[in-house]
């Protein structure tokens, strides 16, 4: 009986694909398997592999007419050389839905998770009155004056505060995303940045925005500028009363942007995960 060698990958003319599950493309002498939902990744044969593992992206809220924090971007961790034998279960995390036209706090953003491997959180959801919530990046703080949240450790950033930026002027705070912080209410409420250390994945797989991932919401504003989206698909807030927030880019782990009331805020984008090896 011949060994089995691997399986002609779909759209690859020319090379020979090592396991199933995801997408799969060669590109610069590795082959990438891209997962936007859950699912199994099945090695043929044993293989070293380098595995982005993001999680779903933090949901805005919503604050009033004053705006709500921006969404916080889920949790990223990449792993090297990890050997895989055997079939391993992938889960991709969903992103929090925005808060509802009546006050209410963004959700928080679920897990995304690789058989065996530390799991990347959800973003935190962002504030309407109590504060963002913790997340793999925290969520704002809203317009009112409450704090962001914190991010997970090695995963991402904290959130932004909210507050009055001056007499009538109100801005939450951005949520935080992959690279950076969220911008509090005293500057922008931009989201924070994500991360382009994996452009070349970006590019390989046709994922990310703009060769990021995981970048913050920006928060919502009254009689001032909201906070734009985090480089990485983060989500713009809008100071137009009625105006949704924008939600985050899908696949990406980014979060949702706010609102200045009266509409729905951004929700947070589904997370991804890609493993590659050496064609």
């Amino acid at each position: 009986m011949k060994p089995m060698l691997g399986i002609v990958a779909s759209g690859i003319s020319g090379h020979l694909a090592k396991a199933t599950g995801g997408t799969i493309v060669t590109s610069g002498g590795f082959t990438y398997h891209t997962f936007t939902s859950s699912g199994t990744f099945t090695p043929l044969v044993s293989l070293s592999c380098d595995i982005l593992v993001i999680a779903g992206g933090g949901g805005a809220g919503t604050r009033g007419s004053r705006g709500g924090g921006g969404g916080g971007a889920g949790g990223l961790l990449a792993y090297t050389s990890q050997t895989i034998t055997t079939a391993k279960t992938i889960t991709v995390g969903t992103g929090g839905a925005g808060g509802s036209a009546a006050n209410s706090q963004g959700g928080n953003g679920t897990n995304s998770t690789f058989q065996g491997l530390t799991a990347a959180v959800g973003g935190g959801g962002g504030s309407y009155v109590s504060g963002g919530s913790v997340g793999g990046s925290g969520g704002g703080g809203d317009g009112a004056g409450s704090s962001g949240a914190a991010g997970t450790a090695g995963q991402g950033s904290a959130g932004g505060n909210g507050g009055n930026v001056t007499g009538s002027q109100f801005r939450g705070g951005g949520g935080g995303g992959a690279t950076a912080v969220g911008a509090p209410y005293t500057s922008t409420g931009n989201g924070g940045a994500g991360s382009n250390v994996y452009s070349t994945w970006a590019s390989a797989t046709s994922t990310g925005a703009s060769g990021y991932y995981a970048g913050g919401g920006g928060g919502g504003a009254e009689l001032c500028s909201a906070g734009a989206g985090g480089a990485g698909g983060g989500g713009a807030g809008t100071n137009v009363v009625n105006v949704a927030g924008i939600a985050g880019a899908a696949n990406t782990g980014s979060g949702g942007g706010s609102t200045n009331g009266g509409a729905i805020a951004g929700a947070g984008g589904t997370g991804i995960i890609i493993v590659r090896y050496a064609a």
